[in-house]
């Protein structure tokens, strides 16, 4: 079962009164509307997940009145809670919260699209401690319906406890480059998650054009206002996702800043804006040690985390409270898994893959993720992106495959127990078997790795046309999402000023 975020009309009969049946089975049948979960929070006399909706900004939501509707909903859940004597706890900080959480060792790193609820569960089963959301864009997430449903979803703890899976502690992430904008997206998942963490990170062009990630870098106060803006307002701890700058004491004046603020737990990419390939430049572990002698509050390290030793390595020199794994763990999503390392070492190096893992694991892990997805659904490309990152070196040699995955297309609903969906992840586990026979004849005739098939140049430079072209649709599409809010946002505004106008006048 899942968290879904939707609107307060989806629990709504057709004379506007509020229909309990019809809520019930939303819970058994995977999706929750916000309401609804307040309520049963305050059933149960948790007037903290109650509260967070009273002081909600409501002046950013022109559009969207089922917002306004809520925050109402989350007055009389308040006084409801309140009648029952239910207390506020005191929100933990620092070491404190992170040891409430079990003191995580092993963190599946927050990537846009990659780090979804599926592959959460997967990395979880294999060592993984605590995950992050993948970076959700904090405006999208306030202001579309479609953007949460599709980018948000987490186990629910009844779900959770019938199957022996979970999904906490769970660092939900945002970018943002307004305080109020973000604080509105946290408060609507806060009940569900952990902390929530602000993405300083994202080196890519996309966040230079719409001034968030690392390029933040440059305005440190409206970091502070950040940070500062939600350790106020939550009820859970805020932490946060840095790069590193070229000079060792800038870096070491803007973690102090961004602890000051309000962070409880920062994590350190040893790399700086500039250094956007990870396989093209070492990352500094000296200077993510610096940082952690600098703070009093748990520091992780991220980059050049590949398998358990390196993990060990890192560790000791740096002397931080855990790691961070993206491009590693998509590769191979058994990276924290001491049983499977064991199974690799007993085999030897000769014997193992180009991850340094027995090459069936793959296909293995594979599997394993696509049984995930059938009931926990996440959008097609996610899935697909998947698929070719832990065959990613075996299709330089299974190309015949690999072409046969490209053209896959997932239905526009993914919800449980579509048919088009169900169907479509049948053709990938049929990919994945016959990649597994492959790959076991190669391990028979002596080999763990690929051979790759001499490259096509046209094709290969076709390829990577198509690759470009896509990532600029998507980014068209975000933009012209973010134009249109504004727009939105804009006739609101001018609107509410003709109405007081008239009201001066009147």
């Amino acid at each position: 079962m899942i968290h879904g975020i939707k609107t307060d009309e989806m629990t709504k009969g057709a004379n506007g009164e509020e229909r309990e049946g019809e809520r019930e089975r939303e819970r058994e049948t995977s999706v929750l509307c916000m309401p609804g979960e307040f309520r049963a929070a305050a059933r149960a006399g948790a007037a903290r997940a109650a509260a967070v909706v009273l002081k909600r900004p409501t002046e950013r939501c022109h559009s969207a009145g089922w917002f306004r509707r809520v925050r109402s909903k989350g007055m009389a859940v308040a006084a409801t809670a309140a009648a029952e004597g239910a207390e506020q706890p005191a929100k933990n900080s620092g070491y404190k919260f992170f040891e409430s959480i079990g003191s995580p060792k092993y963190h599946v790193a927050p990537m846009v699209d990659q780090s979804e609820l599926p592959f959460r569960i997967l990395c979880r089963r294999h060592g993984a401690t605590a995950a992050y959301t993948p970076m959700l864009h904090a405006r999208l997430f306030l202001e579309n319906e479609k953007y949460r449903a599709e980018h948000f979803t987490t186990l629910r703890s009844d779900a959770a406890a019938a199957a022996e899976q979970h999904d906490r502690p769970l660092f939900v992430q945002f970018c943002a480059n307004d305080p109020e904008i973000l604080l509105g997206a946290a408060r609507l998942v806060q009940p569900f998650c952990d902390a929530i963490d602000i993405n300083f990170g994202c080196p890519q062009r996309i966040a230079k054009k719409g001034r968030y990630g690392s390029y933040l870098m440059d305005d440190i106060p409206l970091v502070e206002s950040l940070v500062r803006t939600l350790h106020e307002n939550l009820d859970i701890p805020v932490t946060c996702k840095v790069r590193i700058f070229p000079e060792l004491d800038k870096t070491l004046d803007y973690v102090r800043r961004i602890e000051r603020a309000g962070c409880q737990l920062l994590a350190v990419h040893g790399r700086t804006r500039e250094m956007r390939r990870a396989r093209d430049f070492r990352a500094d572990w000296d200077a993510i040690k610096a940082v952690k002698q600098a703070l009093s509050i748990p520091v992780l390290a991220n980059g050049d985390i590949r398998n358990l030793d390196d993990i060990a390595r890192c560790l000791e020199y740096t002397g931080c409270d855990g790691v961070l794994s993206a491009e590693p763990l998509l590769m191979n999503p058994a990276l924290f898994d001491d049983r499977v390392w064991a199974e690799a070492r007993a085999m030897g190096d000769g014997a193992l893959d180009e991850n340094g893992m027995p090459p069936l694991s793959c296909c293995e892990l594979l599997r394993e993720y696509l049984t995930i997805c059938r009931s926990h659904p996440v959008p097609f490309r996610m899935v697909k992106a998947h698929v070719h990152k832990m065959l990613g070196s075996w299709f330089r040699e299974l190309t015949d495959l690999r072409d046969e995955l490209n053209p896959l297309h997932g239905p526009a609903n993914w919800s449980t127990g579509n048919k088009e969906y169900s169907k479509v992840l049948d053709a990938l586990d049929s990919l994945v078997v016959r990649a597994s026979e492959r790959i076991a004849a190669a391990v028979a005739a002596g080999r763990s790795k690929p051979t790759p098939v001499p490259r096509d140049k046209k094709r290969d430079a076709a390829e990577q046309q198509a690759a470009k072209e896509e990532a600029i649709r998507q980014q068209k599409e975000e933009e012209e999402a973010l134009l249109a809010l504004d727009r939105q946002q804009g006739s609101a505004a001018e609107k509410r000023a003709r109405i007081d106008e008239a009201s001066v006048a009147g």
